[in-house]
């Protein structure tokens, strides 16, 4: 609540000063202070308050707005949030006239333009000094650049109080004040009350006592609890170790410092010490580490540190009110060490990020993790909190779990950077999901083997001690086949892993023994032993990263809260650990299960599975460039430095067998006269053309749109492979695909493209330096992810939606509803992390837009909310929108969560017709039928629980673990049924989640990464699938209408969904120029074509919206074609035989009703390869 210092030994309070703050770190300088103070000012009490504290204690605002309404004097600091100062500032408004002073400094304008201190009142200026102070307070008006200028100015405060006339005496007090504060130690903390006090203080006998000025200290130094005076200049005055590992720069918060408050800071100082590694503890002023990295961690242009690790919880330049990354990694680059961020909980108390399922709140992950990302930073940990609210227990505690593992994975990167390569042993874990389809050592867009071959090639010339297979093929066999058959495994068995070892290596065994039974238990086991999969290549072992677990009862996670990883899941990583001893793991291609396994969102605890395996291991992770969401998880959960990879080129679909004599028939037709005698027959012709290619458009015009639109269409040519450099074809390909560059725009990206960069990053992430960041995004979008080879990050998140994207939004909202034949009352609309991030939130701003609301950002520019556009401007309706969230999305994104629910909440309660305002309407009736209140009624975004991703739709329809489609609904509810209000705090209610299911008219998704399709992976059906199927049997199986809105090109084009799968499956799955550029990588090129099928079955089990000629045309292309199945048999027999057995199940569940002829010969072939599968196993 607060810290009340009130050592009166009289009855009465006199006197009371009230300070309200972001945090709690003068806390105990202020409880000091009044001890030294009470015999001068007898009847004295001071409040000290921490804003951070009001989102997680409902009640502690209160305390707030009681104190200031009996207060003398008040100070106000550091307040920037928008949230906080709403709340704060009518409070300081209505006491302003009636206390001694207000003094306002770094904060939000509006709370400093309160300032009230005797002949200074900022809100009215009455001299040319002011504009010195409106400069100083900045503008209310949104900025991205006064926080910055604010900070340099209080850098030069010193020198401006020279400048003061000495007629402007309360105007100097204001500095002083500010002065005072910021040399916050416990003299200058006294020294500032004791100055307020003698100079407005209401009691006469108080006022014109004497006080110190400021303390000067030292803007950049060191600390070191060891150290003579703590505080010093030089690191020779810092206490040395014999013979350390290693040399970390830490750096240090100056106010915490100063103010004493360094518990945390100590411990950490300490456990370093305890692992042999030198430590040189820095700090420096105004928000900006370069300073000190400048003065301390370099030596004549040598840097003499070997790792960086910042506690300051902040970006390197900036703090919270502002970040500049570009100056941040500029320096970081100088450095070119690894870059860890860790942060002290400042919003919550230890307890309570303990006790969450979510970890760290919204502006917290902001702050803390996200802004720092921008920085290159990586290991985000938290490492310490507060334990209460009041005494004692507002003082910095350290984490010591936290900081235990957070000294280990320095010491291991520290290591990694000091380590030849030839003595370092490296991990390189490939993928399998799904097991038994043939999927083992394949990546999204990757070609896994031919990259990793190249990879390990430049390993041997770096000098690791490395045995490089002969070739691709060699080094595919030996770690997929070896003796994988005999185990019957997907992989090479290269060691047994028995049950003792286990049991003693396990330390949350009982968790994992609840669920999967005793070790060694049934996955990936002989019932004696756990198989590790892979094969080792001296000092670098290749593994398969087992399977999650529940592939086989996937129904099992709707009723279970928690989920363990298996016993062979845990054991693999122990294994690495304790047993291979791996200094360094590389993840290889997107993606694996180990950041999607349960526990916190972000700000993990050791208690947190992706954290607990992990342990201390550096993780280097592999990961395409376009899917910057994904890959901010596997920084966050799992502490990756990912590297990024090119996705493969794309290309125009352009037409093969009938489809070219199709067009060739309408270009003759467009060219004809209208009295032509043949235009009748040739019209005949067409329209026999298009039945026969299963096209169901009669009209001419409309038939020609669609077969351009075919032709158009972009499609992704094969798979990437690292180190094999394009060839200009490719480069042109990419070139083409991008609108509107000009000759030197494109020779600059040709160059950027032929760059090799990724397997070098590689090579720097394993030797320890520093990978410089980038935005995720597709190369058609944004040419800045060029070159590859960087740290992928997401985006700032107080930036989203931007501007630009605001008015997409609108433009993309309106061809909608203008696509749908009726205007809608309600909408379902899926958003997703990586194409918000990827459009800068484009997606946000349609929910926005149909809602009829626009994003409200604070004074330095940051998102801080909705409001709504008034209902004669916004000139229809507003669209009662139904968001379902990924969980990534939800990760990710929390600040666009809140913001979109209080959008959706202020169009619930405005009071207007709801005849114009579906939300309303709506919420209304939900609340007189249950007796809800309007904060439960006008909830309308839901995702999963917290940690906890997906809604297991694509798991069931992967293993055929369903029997009616209404168990995929049941499914769907279940996993996305938690409602996220405008706390951004989830909330189980899936009475009110099938309620406004209830309502929706149409439901639609965005696509917007030209590599992808809806039947290129499964997520596109697992969520707008799994919501429609939702609606449907919410509607009583009424079906309803289900839009793709395709952003990839131009402007867009809203198709349903039935077009869209008809359109991907002519452009891509039945195009020879996209699979036989897939068949060219193989085994894995088959995969990604028995992907197509599955996800189009997928959409089939979901929406019902597949045109049977699809299944029909892809049978007779991969199977029917007795050249074609051989082929795929040979290179994938799992996948090949899969496919088959999928197509079987399509008429099996009545989704296609092909001739008894067609059913036969398809049996038969699949009976084929399925002994030709089983043949090969058996070898």
């Amino acid at each position: 609540m607060r810290d009340s210092f009130d050592h009166n030994v009289s009855d009465r309070i006199n006197y009371r000063i009230v300070i309200v703050t972001l945090d709690s770190h003068n806390a105990r300088p202020c409880e000091r202070a009044l001890l030294n103070m009470l015999p001068d000012f007898n009847g004295l009490q001071i409040d000290i308050f921490a804003a951070a504290e009001w989102d997680e204690d409902p009640e502690a605002f209160a305390a707030v707005r009681e104190a200031i309404s009996q207060a003398d004097i008040i100070v106000i600091n550091l307040l920037f949030l928008e949230h906080h100062v709403k709340r704060l500032l009518p409070e300081i408004q209505s006491r302003r006239n009636s206390c001694d002073a207000i003094v306002g400094m770094i904060s939000d304008a509006e709370l400093v333009k309160q300032t009230k201190m005797g002949a200074l009142d900022m809100l009215s200026p009455q001299s040319n000094v002011m504009s010195l102070l409106k400069k100083l307070r900045g503008s209310s008006k949104p900025s991205s650049e006064s926080g910055e200028k604010k900070m340099r100015m209080l850098r030069r405060l010193p020198k401006i109080l020279k400048f003061i006339p000495g007629k402007s005496q309360d105007l100097r007090a204001w500095f002083l004040a500010m002065q005072y504060w910021l040399g916050g130690t416990d003299e200058n903390i006294e020294s500032m009350l004791r100055f307020l006090i003698s100079r407005y203080s209401r009691v006469e006998g108080w006022r014109g006592c004497k006080t110190e000025m400021p303390k000067d200290y030292p803007d950049v130094g060191l600390y070191h609890p060891d150290s003579k005076g703590k505080i010093v200049d030089s690191i020779e005055d810092l206490p040395k170790l014999e013979s350390p590992v290693g040399t970390i720069g830490i750096l240090l918060m100056r106010s915490y410092v100063l103010s004493g408050d360094t518990a945390h800071y100590d411990a950490v100082i300490k456990r370093f010490a305890e692992h042999n590694i030198q430590v040189v503890p820095a700090f420096s002023g105004g928000l900006d580490a370069r300073p000190a990295i400048e003065k301390y961690f370099k030596n004549s242009e040598k840097t003499v540190i070997d790792g960086l690790l910042s506690l300051t919880g902040f970006s390197l330049v900036g703090g919270p009110a502002y970040n500049d990354s570009e100056a941040a990694v500029s320096v970081l680059r100088e450095l070119n060490m690894p870059y860890v961020a860790a942060h002290p909980l400042e919003f919550q108390t230890l307890s309570q990020w303990s006790g969450s399922n979510g970890g760290l709140g919204p502006i917290e992950t902001t702050m803390l993790v996200a802004l720092p990302e921008l920085d290159g930073a990586i290991n985000p940990t938290v490492f310490a909190g507060r334990h209460g609210n009041s005494g004692n227990q507002r003082a910095m505690a350290p984490c010591n779990e936290r900081i235990n593992i957070l000294a280990e994975r320095c010491e291991k990167l520290i290591l990694l950077r000091k380590k030849s390569a030839a003595n370092k042993k490296i991990a390189i874990i490939i993928f399998g999901f799904p097991p038994n389809a043939g999927a083992a050592g394949t990546a999204a867009y990757l070609n896994v083997f031919g990259s990793l071959y190249r990879t390990m090639l430049q390993m041997k010339l770096d000098g690791y001690d490395i045995e490089v297979p002969s070739s691709v093929e060699e080094l595919r066999d030996q770690v997929l086949n070896g003796n994988s058959s005999k185990f019957g495994q997907d992989a090479n068995v290269a060691c047994r892993v028995d049950a003792d070892w286990v049991v003693k290596n396990t330390p949350w065994l009982e968790e994992i023994e609840n669920q999967w039974g005793s070790a060694p238990g049934r996955v990936q086991s002989d019932g004696n032993s756990v198989f590790v999969l892979g094969k080792d290549f001296g000092n670098v072992f290749v593994g398969l990263q087992p399977s999650f677990g529940y592939e086989g009862d996937p129904m099992r996670l709707l009723f279970e809260k928690g989920f363990a990883p298996t016993h062979a899941f845990s054991t693999f990583y122990q294994w690495l650990k304790n047993e291979y001893k791996a200094d360094a793991v590389l993840h290889f291609g997107m993606h694996g299960a180990l950041e999607f396994m349960p526990g916190k969102q972000v700000g993990l605890s050791g208690e947190d599975w992706p954290d607990r395996l992990i342990g201390n291991l550096p993780n280097i992770y592999l990961y395409a460039c376009n899917n910057p969401s994904e890959a901010s998880l596997a920084k966050r959960r799992s502490n990756a430095v990912t590297i990024t990879h090119l996705t493969p080129p794309v290309i125009a679909a352009g037409l093969y067998k009938g489809l070219q004599e199709l067009k060739d028939s309408l270009v003759r037709w467009r060219e004809m006269l209208d009295d032509d005698a043949a235009r009748p027959e040739l019209a005949a012709l067409i329209r026999e053309q298009a039945e026969i290619l299963d096209f169901s458009e009669t009209d001419i015009d409309a038939l020609w749109l669609k077969l351009l639109e075919t032709e158009e269409a972009l499609v992704p040519e094969g798979l990437h492979v690292l180190g094999e450099e394009l060839s200009d074809h490719q480069c042109q390909s990419y070139v083409d695909a991008i609108d509107g560059l000009g000759s030197e725009e494109q020779t600059k990206l040709f160059k950027a493209l032929k760059k090799q960069s990724e397997i070098p990053a590689l090579m720097d992430a394993l030797a320890g330096k520093y990978i410089p960041p980038v935005p995720g995004g597709d190369i058609v979008r944004s040419t800045d992810i060029l070159p590859t080879g960087r740290n992928i990050h997401a985006f700032d998140p107080f930036r989203m939606p931007t501007v630009f994207a605001c008015r997409q939004g609108e433009i993309q909202a309106e061809l909608l509803l203008k696509t749908h034949k009726k205007f809608p009352q309600t909408v379902a609309l899926v958003l997703w992390g990586s194409d918000n991030i990827k459009s800068d939130g484009q997606q946000i701003a349609q929910a926005l837009a149909l809602i009829g609301a626009t994003p409200r950002f604070d004074s330095f520019g940051r998102l801080s909310g909705a409001n709504l556009i008034p209902l004669e401007e916004l000139g229809r309706p507003r669209i009662d929108v139904v968001m379902t969230l990924s969980g990534i999305f939800r990760d990710l994104l929390p600040l666009q969560t809140k913001m979109l629910a209080e959008a959706a909440y202020k169009a619930a309660t405005a009071d207007e017709d709801p005849s114009q305002n579906f939300v309303r309407a709506n919420v209304l009736d939900y609340m007189a039928r249950t007796n809800s209140d309007i904060e439960t009624a006008a909830l309308r975004i839901f995702s999963n629980a917290e940690g906890a991703y997906g809604s297991n739709v694509n798991q069931l329809v992967d293993s055929s673990s369903f029997d009616e489609e209404d168990e995929l609904a049941d499914a769907y509810e279940a996993r996305k049924s938690f409602a996220y209000g405008r706390d951004g705090k989830p909330s189980q209610n899936q009475k009110l989640l099938k309620n406004v299911l209830s309502k929706v008219d149409l439901a639609y998704q965005n696509l917007e990464s030209v590599e992808l399709g809806i039947t290129t992976v499964d997520h596109y059906f697992d969520t707008l699938g799994g919501i429609s199927k939702a609606v449907s049997r919410a509607r009583e199986g009424q079906a309803i209408d289900v839009y793709i809105s395709d952003h990839t090109r131009g402007n867009g084009k809203v198709r349903t969904l039935a077009d869209q799968v008809s359109l991907e499956t002519r452009s891509r799955s039945l195009n020879p120029k996209f699979y036989e550029s897939l068949l060219d990588h193989g085994a894995e090129g088959v995969r990604q074509l028995e992907a197509q099928v599955t996800n189009t079955l997928g959409w089939s089990a979901t929406t019902g919206k597949v045109e049977p000629w699809v299944y029909q045309r892809i049978s007779e292309t991969f199977v029917l074609d007795e050249e074609m199945r051989n082929r795929i048999s040979d290179l994938n027999p799992t996948a090949s035989s899969r496919m088959a057995n999928r197509l079987l199940e399509a008429n099996d569940r009545s989704y296609w009703n092909p001739d008894p002829e067609t059913i036969a010969a398809l049996q038969d072939a699949a009976d084929t390869l399925e002994d030709r599968m089983e043949g090969i196993a058996a070898q």
